[in-house]
């Protein structure tokens, strides 16, 4: 069982959830009026639709950023299953700042905070991954987690991360 040290917005997805659940009643609407066919076809498909979303939004929902499962940090950053790195490899946690990457924004002054985790210079084959870029970069050690798509990140999100980390590589060299 994994450890979660990072959970999703989930504020971002209750909002994506309004709009959906209202489609659903719509279709739930035109499926049970005395209309045509049509009308009933329509509403089965809008139903349809809002089901698959919804089920969408409750995957991202318990989908975490970033756990910990023996020995590893594992990080949720891509399509499919998470990026698995030693926990040796990752050294800190820290706050930055950079573009939000909004799906609807033009404008790339947008800035959001986001999570940067640093892993260590000394494992070369940690430097660089593929991550989805809405969700992060991963570029010369550095793993950027988009404030936007996380759990709140405060200082105090930061010394929790940072404590656990230590306190998981203490066990490790005691064991």
């Amino acid at each position: 069982m994994s450890e979660v040290w990072l959970r999703s917005n989930r504020r971002v997805l209750i909002l994506a959830m309004v709009p959906v659940a209202a489609l659903g009643l719509l279709g739930l609407a035109f499926s049970m009026s005395d209309g045509s066919s049509l009308t009933w076809g329509l509403g089965i498909v809008c139903l349809a639709v809002a089901g698959l979303l919804l089920a969408g939004l409750a995957y991202q929902w318990i989908q975490p950023r970033i756990t910990y499962r023996n020995g590893q940090v594992l990080f949720f950053l891509k399509a499919g299953g998470p990026i698995v790195v030693p926990v040796q490899v990752v050294e800190a946690f820290f706050l930055g700042q950079g573009p939000a990457e909004l799906p609807v924004s033009n404008d790339n002054q947008t800035k959001t905070v986001n999570l940067i985790a640093r892993l260590s210079q000394r494992h070369p084959q940690w430097l660089c991954r593929d991550v989805k870029q809405a969700l992060g970069e991963w570029s010369e050690g550095y793993i950027t987690i988009r404030g936007i798509w996380c759990e709140p990140l405060t200082s105090e999100t930061i010394r929790r991360l940072n404590h656990r980390l230590h306190e998981v590589l203490q066990e490790q060299s005691e064991g």
